[in-house]
């Protein structure tokens, strides 16, 4: 076993790449944080995620965002929006499912939603979560598991796990 040098590694993610044609997208209802945003941006960069749908949350032009995506931000589209309505619009229109990720009544595990599809995934403030509005206007809400004695996760990370799990379904799929 060994690390696999700049040319393997590309190899590598080329050849994932061609294997992914699922499209993701992420709605962010109210992220302030702007470190939440430089992290859930560069992992939406590294994950192929196609646009960053933003309502009520901080600006990725923020210096703070710029220092944690670590210039990713050129590599993902965004959209800010006035109203979480027009966004799910959006992406409604674009035919993705929009499914929330939040700790819900009626929520299930994000691993028995099909996320093999084309998905919206949408997360929210760092402490309410999804506001009422989004959560109501989502088709689908799922939740990460948790076993340990801490009741929630951070946004940022949150949402890179629900990414992963849509991918990993995907994958699982195209095998």
């Amino acid at each position: 076993m060994r690390n696999l040098d700049p040319t393997e590694l590309k190899r590598q993610h080329r050849q994932w790449r061609r294997r992914t044609t699922q499209r993701i997208d992420l709605v962010l209802d109210t992220v302030q944080n702007p470190y939440n945003l430089g992290s859930i941006i560069r992992t939406a960069a590294a994950m192929g995620v196609e646009h960053l749908h933003l309502v009520g949350s901080e600006s990725p032009a923020h210096a703070k965002v710029a220092k944690t995506a670590l210039g990713t931000l050129r590599f993902l589209p965004w959209t800010a929006y006035d109203d979480v309505g027009e966004a799910f619009e959006t992406v409604r229109t674009a035919g993705l499912t929009v499914v929330g990720v939040e700790l819900a009544g009626g929520a299930a595990p994000l691993f028995e939603l099909g996320l093999s599809g084309d998905v919206a995934l949408v997360v929210g403030h760092e402490d309410r979560g999804l506001s009422k509005d989004a959560l109501g206007r989502c088709d689908e809400v799922g939740y990460v598991p948790q076993t340990g004695k801490v009741g929630s996760l951070n946004v940022a990370m949150a949402a890179s796990i629900a990414v992963y799990e849509a991918r990993r379904q995907a994958w699982a799929v195209s095998d």
